[in-house]
C-alpha cells in the first residue's frame, strides 16, 4: 500500500505538471513549488523553532484562523510558518500578518518530508480538519514533534474505518491529539483504537462569531442596496446562478449581491450575460446613479469581501450544493439571517444542524427555491429563522479556548 500511495502522490503531481500550461490553478500549484527548498533555506531563521500550521485551502485557513490569532496575540514571540496545499489558499493568504513565513507544502515524499522538517525545526504542528500525509506525519512521529489535528470530523464511509484501510489508520496513529468537532468522530477513532482524541468543537464558530463586530462598512454596497430587501449569494457556481436568475425574475423588487466562487474574467463575462443589467463591483465608479439604482444584481469580482457582505442581506444563498458540497454557511448564519443552499449538504454538520432548527433550508430546484423564498417574504419569519441561526453560532463557539488550554498545559506554549 505504501508503494501505491507514493505512486499516487507522484502521479498527481505529474498530471498537474502536464496540465499547467493550459490550466491556471495547475500552473500556480506547480510554479509555487519550484525551488521551494532553496527559498525556504533563504527565509528560515536559523536557530529558531517554528510553530507549523498547515491548511489544505482557504476554507481550512479560515477554520483555523482563530487559533492562529490567539497564539499571535498571547505569544507574540513565537515564530509561525503556514503551508498550503492548494493555490486557492496560498495565493489569497500568502501575505497574511498572522505568519512569519507562508509557503506551499512540498509534495509528500520521504525526502521532502525529512528535508522540510529539518529546515523549519517545528516546535509543534497543527493540521486543520483535512489532509493526512503519510511521510510528513511519519517524520514528525519519529522525531517526537507534537502533531495536533483541530476541527477534525470523521464519517463511517471514510477509508480509515474500512477493513482494507490499515495503511491509512497507521497515518492517524501518528497524530498526538485530535480535537474533534463532534462526539461521533471521537467514538469512531476509538473504534480503530485511537484514544488520543477529545471533543472540542469547530473552531470556525470562534472565527465567525466575531465577524459582525469586525465588519467594515462598504459604501458602494450601501448605495447599491438602498432601501431594498437583499439576497446575498455567496460562493456560487453555475447551477446556483441559473436558479437565482429565475428567482429574481419573479421578485423584481429584491436586489442580489452575487459573490461567485470563480472570479476569472470568463466567468464574470458569463454572469453579465446571465444578468444583463447587473453592475460589477470593480467598475462601480463608472456607473451612473440611474444604472446603480435600476440594477437588480451586483457582481462581486474579488475575493475576501463575502464575510462582510452578509451583513447587508435579508436572506443568504450559499453555493456549491449542486456540486461536491456547499460552502461556508456559518459566515451567513452569524449575521442572523436565514440560509438557503442546494441538496448536497449532508456531510456538513453545521448545515444539518441549521436545517434541523429551521434556520436553513435545502432546495433541489427552482420550485423549491421559490417556495422557500415566498415563505421568507414576511419580516417576522426572516427574523425568527435568523435568530435561530445566530443563536446556533453563539452556542457552539469555544473550541479555540479548549485548544489553547491544551497547548499551555502541555507546555507547548509558555
Amino acid at each position: 500500500m505504501r508503494l501505491l500511495y507514493d505512486f499516487g502522490v507522484w502521479f498527481y503531481g505529474s498530471l498537474l505538471r502536464l496540465l499547467s500550461p493550459f490550466h491556471n490553478k495547475a500552473r500556480l500549484w506547480v510554479e509555487g513549488r519550484k525551488n521551494i527548498f532553496q527559498r525556504l533555506e533563504q527565509s528560515v531563521e536559523k536557530g529558531h523553532q517554528y510553530i507549523w500550521f498547515h491548511f489544505a485551502s482557504l476554507g481550512e485557513f479560515e477554520q483555523g484562523r482563530s487559533v492562529l490569532e490567539q497564539i499571535k496575540k498571547s505569544f507574540p514571540q513565537e515564530k509561525i510558518i503556514i503551508t498550503f496545499y492548494s493555490p486557492s489558499g496560498y495565493e489569497i493568504r500568502k501575505n497574511t500578518p498572522l505568519a512569519d513565513l507562508v509557503f506551499y507544502l512540498p509534495e509528500d515524499t520521504a525526502a521532502h518530508a525529512k528535508r522540510f522538517i529539518e529546515l523549519i525545526h517545528p516546535k509543534f504542528v497543527v493540521f486543520t480538519k483535512y489532509e493526512y500525509w503519510y511521510h510528513y506525519f511519519n517524520q514528525l512521529h519519529k522525531r517526537g514533534i507534537p502533531l495536533l489535528v483541530i476541527s477534525c470530523i470523521f464519517r463511517e464511509d471514510q477509508i480509515f474505518f474500512k477493513p482494507y484501510g490499515t495503511f491509512f489508520k497507521q497515518i492517524l496513529q501518528k497524530v498526538t491529539y485530535f480535537f474533534a468537532q463532534n462526539t461521533e468522530s471521537v467514538q469512531m477513532l476509538k473504534w480503530i483504537k485511537i484514544h488520543q482524541a477529545g471533543l472540542a468543537g469547530d473552531t470556525r464558530f470562534d472565527r465567525v462569531v466575531e465577524l459582525p463586530l469586525q465588519r467594515q462598512a462598504i459604501p458602494a454596497i450601501e448605495q447599491f442596496v438602498g432601501g431594498h430587501e437583499v439576497v446575498v449569494a455567496g460562493s456560487t457556481w453555475k447551477p446556483d446562478e441559473e436558479l437565482l436568475a429565475a428567482l429574481l425574475q419573479r421578485h423584481s423588487t429584491w436586489k442580489c449581491i452575487l459573490a461567485p466562487h470563480e472570479i476569472d474574467s470568463v466567468h464574470i463575462s458569463e454572469l453579465t450575460r446571465l444578468f444583463p443589467t447587473a453592475i460589477v463591483y470593480s467598475r462601480f465608479s463608472s456607473y451612473s446613479f440611474e444604472q446603480i439604482e435600476q440594477a437588480q444584481v451586483m457582481i462581486i469580482d474579488n475575493i475576501g469581501m463575502l464575510s462582510s457582505l452578509y451583513y447587508y442581506g435579508d436572506i443568504a444563498y450559499v453555493g456549491g450544493g449542486f456540486g461536491i458540497g456547499i460552502h461556508n454557511t456559518l459566515e451567513a448564519a452569524t449575521y442572523g439571517i436565514p440560509v438557503v443552499f442546494g441538496p448536497k449538504y449532508e456531510k456538513y454538520k453545521e448545515a444539518v444542524d441549521l436545517v434541523t432548527i429551521h434556520a436553513a433550508f435545502s432546495i433541489s430546484d427552482i420550485a423549491e427555491l421559490n417556495n422557500v423564498f415566498e415563505d421568507m417574504q414576511t419580516e417576522t419569519t426572516r427574523i425568527r429563522c435568523g435568530k435561530a441561526a445566530q443563536g446556533y453560532v453563539k452556542q457552539n463557539a469555544g473550541a479555540t479556548k479548549i485548544i489553547m488550554k491544551y497547548l499551555t498545559t502541555q507546555g507547548l506554549l509558555s
